[in-house]
């Protein structure tokens, strides 16, 4: 992320001058003449550092400072001051500014003092970028296996484009959770998520809760009304399992994806709609196309891009933090006690298929919670060293689990040194982040 440099100076030769020069040393500028016209350029386009004479007509370059500053307090402000302004200008970096020139200023102190301004600005924003796009997508997809490793920083790339999306999973498998992660971490992130069903919606009804309607477009319509598709204007429409979407509505769906606008039933105007399309699905799309119950030209219009998010079974390793994760939530909920979770249980749950996934683990930590679950037992196989080296190995993660990943107070409830159990955890490739509460 490269940033540019916002200039601000009201004397049209200085201004001329001062552009040139950042030109020919290869910086993007972007030149006002007044602190008004700065602000609102900023007010779109936030990714820069400032340059700004003291003195300008209407607010000053102070005022612009903390008008700036204000609105993002790590912004890099380098003041331009004349002779007399000196003082001020000191006291103005106690007060945050980045640093002042004198005029007349020197070429290699301007590129000096904005290179290493810049540098600081490319620092933040990225650091700001990393932390929205993991922040939320880790928030909503638990996990560090090598699988969902791997997931997430697909979805990471993809998250910062508004391109739409197709997310291929089982179910139960966390594909809204998907969705939600691309739109809080895209550019649609103020705008609305508005998720709809395609599988539940009785087909009388899809078209007027998609499209809208307008008043008299059909018996008991009295009044305007906003479909989905609209409603997501500026932001997300999440079209969960879009299989069970009825065939007839199917092209009138391609149709807004191609012009990106949307008819209410009843009427003849085309309302535009800008926003992120993310369909979710259970199934081959192709084959559905290839055996007429899904139109091909949907399917090759929706597989832009593809994610596929991996099944339970397929990141095991993260099962036991997850399943901590819904137990402290559930525990939370219904105000119950965090119960010890044996080794035996442990076994159980890292045997199971979980046919049902994510969702499947969360109700099972719940019946857990609540005494109901009385399905965690597993029976052990292979040579009995196998069997002794798996019974270790998840009477340690059990026991990490219960100690939330702590590695000295794991040892002592083993009553092993913890250099021993260090040597274990590198044995049976144990890591003991993965159960340390989220």
């Amino acid at each position: 992320m490269t940033p540019y440099i916002l200039l601000v100076e009201d004397d049209p030769s200085v201004r001329e001058a001062c552009c040139q020069t950042l030109e020919l040393a290869d910086y993007a500028v972007h030149a006002c003449d007044s602190a008004e016209a700065a602000l609102q350029h900023f007010a779109r386009h936030p990714d820069c550092i400032v340059l700004t004479d003291v003195r300008l007509p209407g607010m000053d370059g102070l005022q612009l400072m903390a008008a700036l500053r204000q609105a993002d307090p790590e912004l890099p402000v380098t003041l331009v001051t004349g002779h007399g302004d000196v003082g001020m200008a000191v006291q103005a970096m106690r007060d945050g500014a980045w640093d002042f020139l004198e005029k007349p200023w020197q070429r290699e102190r301007l590129l000096e003092v904005l290179s290493r301004a810049l540098a600081q600005r490319r620092l933040q924003l990225e650091n700001r970028r990393l932390r929205a796009e993991h922040g939320t997508i880790d928030s909503l997809l638990l996990g560090d296996s090598p699988a969902i490793r791997q997931f997430k920083a697909r979805l990471a790339t993809v998250a910062a484009t508004d391109a739409d999306v197709l997310v291929l999973g089982e179910t139960g498998s966390g594909k809204e959770l998907v969705a939600r992660a691309l739109h809080q971490s895209g550019p649609g992130a103020r705008g609305e998520f508005v998720a709809i069903n395609c599988a539940a919606l009785p087909e009388t009804v899809f078209e007027s809760e998609m499209f809208g309607a307008e008043p008299g477009a059909y018996t008991g319509a009295s009044k305007r009304r906003i479909g989905k598709i609209e409603h997501a204007d500026g932001g997300t429409l999440f079209l969960d399992e879009i299989e069970g979407m009825p065939l007839s509505l199917q092209a009138k769906l391609l149709r807004v994806l191609e012009t990106r606008s949307v008819e209410r039933l009843g009427s003849n105007r085309a309302q535009p709609v800008r926003c992120r399309v993310v369909a979710a699905t259970k199934l081959d799309l192709k084959q559905e196309s290839d055996a007429g119950r899904f139109r091909a030209d949907l399917y090759y219009r929706l597989n832009v891009i593809t994610l596929r998010l991996p099944p339970l079974r397929e990141r095991s390793e993260d099962i036991p933090r997850l399943f901590l994760h819904f137990a402290q939530r559930a525990a939370a909920r219904f105000q119950r006690p965090l119960p010890a979770l044996a080794s035996a249980n442990l076994a159980a749950l890292l045997a199971a298929r979980w046919p049902g996934n994510v969702r499947e683990l969360a109700h099972a930590a719940e019946r857990w919670v609540l005494g109901l679950e009385d399905e965690l037992t597993a029976t052990a196989s292979g040579s009995l060293p196998q069997q002794v080296e798996q019974f270790e190995a998840r009477a340690i993660e059990s026991v990490l689990l219960s100690v939330g990943g702590d590695v000295s107070a794991a040892a002592q409830a083993l009553g092993i040194a913890r250099k021993t159990l260090y040597d274990k955890l590198a044995r049976y490739g144990i890591q003991p982040a993965r159960y340390r509460p989220s």
